[in-house]
Order: structure tokens, then sequence, then C-alpha cells
């Protein structure tokens, strides 16, 4: 009776620290979770956590390299290689289960975990095409992921899942400028800036010019765009999975935000958490995200 006991101790921590991880560094989906059944929120909260640790290996790292190592152990831990267990690492462990009792895709993780490593360099992002690409297999990835967690997969749930992860991984680009300025990492697409007449090294010293501002309103456009788009899908998809979306109100109190003409894009900004969690109440009540 006490390798039960002891078994299920250990399941309940790993638990818990992932849902910790995310509290602490992803609230929008922490807070987002409490609106999903609990059978679900456990593997959600194991994804959500999953995503926090492949996303953060750059500030973890001074070098490319230990940084593709961590990487490469994300990936052959969720390709099955032997890595002696992974009782050590409670987010891997919980991953695993969440793998194995939602069926998630693998090669979808794989990816996800692929297109992080552009974070490790300070090459610039070239093209909106690109920006778009790294988004697709990263944010949106991570919502549609998330609706395999209740068991949905269609080419409706993909197209919302694409639009989605669009409208919050553009908005992210823009939130996370001044941090990412800071050292000396451009995720906004040069040849936005270019076609607006704006230098990096504008953006590297926190240079607002009206340059920048024409090239900030762009991807600012594309967001939103994005953003209406996905509410529009909203009705196409299973009303059980709608609950995942529920971030896309917090996206377009951002977008609304960043959209004000005294808005200054190096100004760092964090939302507390109880206007979040307002926010996604609101939201939750909503026919957009009701059944």
């Amino acid at each position: 009776m006490s390798v039960p006991t002891q078994e299920s101790a250990q399941a309940r921590e790993a638990s818990s620290f992932c849902a910790d991880l995310v509290r602490s560094h992803d609230f929008v989906r922490y807070a987002s979770s409490l609106f999903v059944p609990a059978v679900q929120r456990r593997a959600l909260l194991a994804l959500y956590a999953f995503n926090v640790e492949v996303s953060r290996v750059r500030t973890l790292v001074s070098q490319p390299m230990p940084g593709e190592m961590r990487l490469q152990w994300w990936t052959d831990m969720v390709a099955g290689l032997e890595h002696g267990g992974v009782e050590g690492n409670p987010v891997a462990a919980e991953l695993l289960l969440a793998i194995q009792t939602w069926r998630l895709p693998v090669r979808r993780l794989s990816r996800l975990i692929e297109e992080h490593q552009f974070d490790l360099y300070n090459d610039p992002m070239p093209t909106m095409a690109a920006l778009e690409g790294y988004i697709n297999e990263t944010s949106s990835a991570l919502f549609s992921l998330a609706t395999a967690v209740f068991g949905q997969s269609s080419s409706d749930i993909e197209h919302l899942a694409r639009h989605a992860g669009l409208a919050q991984g553009i908005a992210q680009v823009m939130t996370s400028l001044p941090f990412d300025a800071s050292r000396r990492q451009l995720f906004v697409p040069q040849q936005v800036l270019a076609s607006h007449g704006c230098g990096i090294e504008d953006v590297f010293a926190g240079r607002e010019t009206p340059n920048l501002r024409a090239a900030f309103d762009q991807l600012l456009s594309e967001a939103l765009a994005h953003l209406t788009t996905a509410f529009e899908l909203m009705a196409t998809v299973p009303p059980e999975v709608r609950s995942v979306f529920l971030p896309l109100a917090q996206v377009r109190s951002d977008l609304t935000r960043l959209s004000r003409a005294d808005n200054n894009p190096f100004a760092l900004r964090s939302t507390p958490r109880l206007q979040i969690l307002w926010t996604l109440w609101r939201a939750s009540r909503s026919r957009k995200f009701s059944a």
C-alpha cells in the first residue's frame, strides 16, 4: 500500500509544480485553465509548463550551445528516447502523462521545440512570412495541442488555432519589444522595419521614431486582423474547446492598449493579475466562449 501512496504523492507534487510554474511565468494561460474542467486542467498545465520551459531556455543560458543541449533533451524526451527516467523533472513527467493519456501529437511538440532554436541566437527575424512561420509552430501549435486534450481535432479547429496563435504571437512581439531590444534580439521583421525606413539600431537604442511607430502600427493591424478572424471562427468549433481560446480576451485587451496614440512601445508594462482574471471571467460568460 505504501508504494502507490508514494507514487500518488509524487504525482501530486509534479502537478503542483507545473501549476506553480505556469502561474509564475504565463499567468494568462494559467488563469484560462481555471475555466476548464479539472480532468483536462492537469494536462493543460503540463502542456503550458512544458511551453514555459522551452520558451525560457534563452534566458537561462549565456551561450547558444547549452541552450541547444537543453532543447535537444526535450526533443529526445518527447520522442521517447532514454534519459534514465524523468522522475527528477516534474514537467517532463507530467507532459509524458499528458501525451499518453490524451495521445498528443509528438511531432507537433517536437516542431515547437525546434522552432525555439531561433531564440538562442541574435539573428533578426527576416520577413513577415518567417515570423508567421515561427508563430504557427509555437503559439498556434500550443492552441492546437490544447484542443487535443479535449479529444478534438478538425480542420476548423486548426484554422482557428492558426489565427488565434498569430494574433497572440504578434501581440507578444510587440509587448516584448522592450525586453527583446535590451538584449539585442529582434522579432519585429526586418522587412517591416525597412519598408518604413526604420533601422535595427533604432530599435536596439529604444528610439521611438515616426518610422518605428509606422512599423509598429503595421504589426498591430496584422494582429487585429487575425484576432477578428479568430473570433469569427469561434462558432465553427465544438463548445467544449472554446475555453482553450480564452487567452484571446487578454490579447484583445493588450492590442487595445497598444493601439493608443500615447502608447510608448519601449515602456515596460505588466497587467495586474486581478485584471487578467476579470478579463477572462467576463469573456468566459460571453456567447463567443460559452456553449
